[in-house]
């Protein structure tokens, strides 16, 4: 039996009681699983149901453990990255797109590590996300959320949230990981990354992390259609295709890379089975 709104609610309300002030989840279809609460439980999160466990313990057992090692890949090198951009970059304001569910290390902590005053909006459309973000950062000063659909670059720069927060006549950092394989060709993500480059000031920054087709046995179409079927989409793209997303930007070394391999921390984990699915890269507007 799928599980309610109202239950939703609840579980939310357990960790967050401000969001017990506003009831805005009903009408929700939870009988389908969200890519959201699916990462959050393949990365460990609480935030999930049977219908969202169901599908990325099926994805695992077809491929071995591949949906968690690429969800694991994908935070880390995205973590890595704030990093990058709070301290050698020097960028003090963020926009997080298709942010997912609050997790460990999130961005705002990552880049608060550095500069408590650094600005961070979270973006995602998902209102199950929308809800847990304003509970858990309704007394924050310099991080917010707002619920947008990365397809629409210009509602995400243009909401109010975005507008109190970033100073877009200023350096900002976009942050898009594992989630331009979620539009559809027809949503256009070249478009999209190249709306957000061209609002873009000099100085600032695109990163992305993106499921990779070419250099894995099984990242074909039977995937992407296991994919689709189990989370409701993903796309699986090519070098060259990936590539077209930092037209207009000098990369960061060390350039688009398997996930793994963009700037590593640990190099007892740059390596494993799926590896090869996952590229990232980070590119400065001149």
């Amino acid at each position: 039996m799928a599980e309610s709104a109202e239950r939703l609610h609840d579980k939310i309300a357990e960790h967050y009681p401000r969001v017990g002030q506003n009831r805005q989840l009903s009408g929700i279809d939870f009988s389908k699983p969200t890519v959201a609460r699916v990462y959050d439980y393949l990365l460990g999160g609480h935030d999930n149901f049977a219908v969202d466990r169901a599908a990325a313990d099926a994805l695992n057992a077809k491929y071995n453990g591949g949906a968690t090692e690429v969800c694991v890949s994908n935070r880390r090198a995205l973590q890595r990255a704030v990093h990058y951009l709070a301290t050698e970059a020097g960028i003090r304001q963020f926009i997080d797109i298709g942010s997912g569910l609050p997790t460990q290390e999130n961005v705002h902590e990552i880049a608060h590590q550095l500069d408590p005053t650094a600005r961070v909006v979270y973006v995602d459309k998902d209102p199950i996300v929308l809800a847990h973000g304003r509970a858990l950062l309704a007394d924050n000063q310099t991080t917010s959320v707002t619920q947008a659909d990365a397809a629409d670059p210009d509602s995400i720069l243009d909401a109010p949230e975005t507008r109190q927060l970033i100073d877009l006549d200023k350096p900002w950092a976009v942050l898009m990981a594992s989630v331009l394989h979620h539009l559809t060709d027809h949503e256009d993500p070249v478009g999209v990354t190249q709306r957000l480059i061209a609002r873009m000031p000099s100085g600032s920054y695109l990163f992305t992390v993106n499921l990779l087709r070419e250099d894995h046995p099984q990242a074909d179409e039977k995937l992407e259609a296991d994919v689709v079927s189990r989370v409701g989409s993903g796309f699986i793209r090519t070098w060259d295709q990936i590539r077209r997303y930092y037209d207009g930007l000098e990369m960061v070394e060390p350039g688009l890379v398997y996930a793994n391999d963009w700037r590593p921390t640990d190099p007892t984990k740059t390596e494993g089975p799926w590896s090869t699915v996952l590229v990232a890269g980070l590119g400065k507007k001149p």
